[in-house]
C-alpha cells in the first residue's frame, strides 16, 4: 500500500500507461516546422488548451534523445521533448503545467521549505503529493510551459556533486566497479592506474574524486552539464571543459551570441544570489548536485531557475557554511556561492565589463 504521506488523485489519462520516454523538467518544446509549432501565438495556444478551448494537435518528436540533468519525464504521446539524465521511470508528465517526479524525501522537504523562504521566485512551485500506480511523486511546476520553442542550458552548481556521507558509504563497503572504469576509460583511457588497468576495476570514491576533476566543478565551482538549442540540436560534451574561454564559447553559442539575452541572464543571476544571501534554507543546508536552469526562446523571455534538491541536506546543528570555502571532508562546504560568482564574472566579461577576477581556488 502506498504511504499516508503519499495521498493525492491522479487525473492522468489512460494514455499515459506504458509510456515511452521522452522529455523533461519543464515540459513541451515546440519545434520550428509543423502548423503550430514555432507560431507566434504558442503560448495563447497553450493556455487555450489548459482551458479546453481545443483538443489537443499532433506534434513533432525530436529525433535526437540526449541524456543531461535534470529529469527524465515519460509519456506516450508525441511531445518533442528531451530526454534528460536521470533513472528512466523517475519523472511521469502530469496535467498541463505540471511534472511528477518519483519521491525523495531530500527533495520534497526542499521544496516544501522553499516555498516559504526568499528563494521561492527562483525554484519550482511545489503542488504536494500524488499517486500513480501505487507509488508517490511529487507533483511540481513544469518551468518549460510558458515558453515558445525554447533553448535550455543546465548547469550544476558546487565544488563537488555527491555528499560526504556517499564517500563514507562506499569507503565502509569498498568493491571495485567495472562500470566505473568502462566510464574513466571511455573518457581517458589512461586514467585508470595499471592496477586499475589489470583489475578492470576503480573504486567509487576514486571514481567520483577522478569525474569532478575532470570539469570545471573543481576549476570554478560550477559545470554546464548540457545545451538544447530552439533548433532541436543538443550537447552533452562538456566532460573535459575546465577553462574560462570554454565556457564563454559554449554560453555565446547557447545564446546566438544575444546580447541582450545575456544582460537578461547576468541580471537575473544578480537576483539569486542576493537572494541566496537573504535565504534561511540557504544558510541551514549543504547545497550538493544542484543546477541552475537558464531557459529562453525567440520571443526574448528568459528565465533562471534553481533545480534538483535530491542531495540537499540539512546541516548538523550549529553548522554554518560560508558556501565559498574549499571544501574539506567533514567542513561540509559546497562551493556553491564561489561557483556562482565566477559564473557572473564570466557572463559579465562576456559584455566587455569590468569583471572581478575569477578565482579558481575557493577562499
Amino acid at each position: 500500500m502506498p504511504s499516508a504521506s503519499c495521498q493525492g488523485v491522479w487525473r492522468g489519462k489512460a494514455a499515459h500507461k506504458n509510456p515511452s520516454t521522452v522529455h523533461a523538467w519543464a515540459g513541451y518544446v515546440p519545434t520550428s516546422s509543423g502548423s503550430r509549432a514555432g507560431s507566434p501565438g504558442l503560448g495563447e495556444a497553450m493556455r487555450k488548451l489548459v482551458r479546453g478551448s481545443f483538443p489537443n494537435k499532433p506534434w513533432k518528436k525530436l529525433k535526437s534523445m540526449v541524456h543531461w540533468s535534470p529529469c527524465v519525464v515519460s509519456f506516450r504521446k508525441r511531445c518533442p521533448w528531451v530526454q534528460l539524465t536521470g533513472h528512466a521511470g523517475n519523472f511521469k508528465a502530469g496535467d498541463l503545467g505540471h511534472v511528477l517526479k518519483k519521491y525523495c524525501s531530500n527533495e520534497q522537504q526542499c521544496l516544501e521549505r522553499l516555498g516559504g523562504d526568499a528563494l521561492q521566485p527562483y525554484v519550482p512551485a511545489y503542488y504536494g503529493m500524488v499517486q500513480h500506480e501505487g507509488e508517490c511523486y511529487i507533483q511540481m511546476e513544469d518551468l518549460l510551459s510558458g515558453f515558445d520553442n525554447p533553448s535550455v542550458l543546465d548547469c550544476k552548481m558546487g565544488a563537488r556533486t555527491y555528499l560526504e556521507e556517499e564517500l563514507q558509504k562506499a569507503r565502509q563497503q569498498p568493491h571495485l566497479r567495472r562500470d566505473m572504469y568502462d566510464k574513466m576509460v571511455a573518457v581517458d583511457p589512461c586514467a585508470p592506474t595499471p592496477e586499475e588497468h589489470a583489475q578492470r576495476g576503480v573504486l567509487k570514491p576514486r571514481y567520483m574524486q577522478w569525474r569532478e576533476s575532470l570539469s570545471s566543478t573543481s576549476t570554478l565551482g560550477f559545470r554546464i552539464e548540457g545545451i538544447k538549442r530552439a533548433s532541436g540540436t543538443c550537447s552533452t560534451s562538456f566532460k573535459k571543459t575546465r577553462q574560462p574561454e570554454q565556457v564563454v564559447e559554449a554560453f555565446w553559442d547557447f545564446l546566438d551570441r544575444d546580447r541582450h539575452l545575456l544582460m537578461s541572464y547576468l541580471g537575473q543571476l544578480q537576483e539569486v544570489r542576493a537572494a541566496l544571501e537573504q535565504s534561511e534554507f540557504f544558510k541551514a543546508h549543504e547545497v550538493v548536485g544542484s543546477s541552475l536552469l537558464f531557459v529562453h526562446d525567440k520571443t526574448g523571455l528568459a528565465r533562471v531557475w534553481m533545480i534538483d534538491f535530491g542531495k540537499t541536506v540539512p546541516l548538523p546543528e550549529k553548522q554554518t557554511l560560508t558556501h565559498r570555502l574549499p571544501w574539506v571532508e567533514g567542513n561540509h562546504e559546497d562551493g556553491y556561492l564561489w561557483g556562482l560568482e565566477n559564473l557572473m564574472a564570466i557572463l559579465q566579461s562576456m559584455l566587455g565589463k569590468q569583471a572581478s577576477p575569477l578565482d579558481t581556488s575557493p577562499t
